[in-house]
């Protein structure tokens, strides 16, 4: 029994991550921005308009902040194009009620107004659930050696 009670907080260690792994609102979260990936990649209109909140605050490595209607109208007219957006870590925190942290690193190809960059980006993102719907909220990110 002493044995068992011991081994409890190891086992609690190893389960949490699975836990969390398999909470609905992550997964949702996640499934959201693997859409707004690809809509990124496709400078997709209508798919960005969808996923991004109205409030959206963007902060690029570069400094460039955009709200909403400048980075789309920035990516569907061509002036900012991806072509690649590979996460190298990606983690998902629950929070509070409605709010889900992402953070990680990924290794971005764009250019942007004729110029092109190839970045390793440390991040940090927002989601908020806007009447049952997960809305991207802000991103930050800084360029890494």
């Amino acid at each position: 029994m002493k044995n068992l009670l011991r081994l409890l907080p190891l086992f609690a260690l190893t389960l949490a991550p699975l836990l969390a792994a398999t909470d609905p609102a992550l997964d949702s979260v996640r499934q959201a921005d693997d859409a707004r990936v690809a809509a990124s990649l496709a400078a997709d209109r209508a798919g960005l308009t969808a996923i991004y909140s109205d409030d959206l605050h963007y902060c690029h490595s570069s400094g460039l902040v955009n709200d909403k209607a400048t980075l789309i109208d920035h990516l569907a007219s061509g002036a900012t194009k991806y072509s690649v957006i590979e996460y190298k870590e990606r983690n998902f925190t629950t929070a509070g009620p409605g709010i889900v942290l992402m953070n990680g690193r990924c290794h971005v190809q764009v250019v942007s107004d004729g110029k092109a960059s190839d970045l390793q980006l440390a991040f940090l993102a927002v989601w908020r659930n806007e009447a049952g719907t997960w809305r991207f909220l802000a991103w930050q990110s800084c360029k890494l050696p």
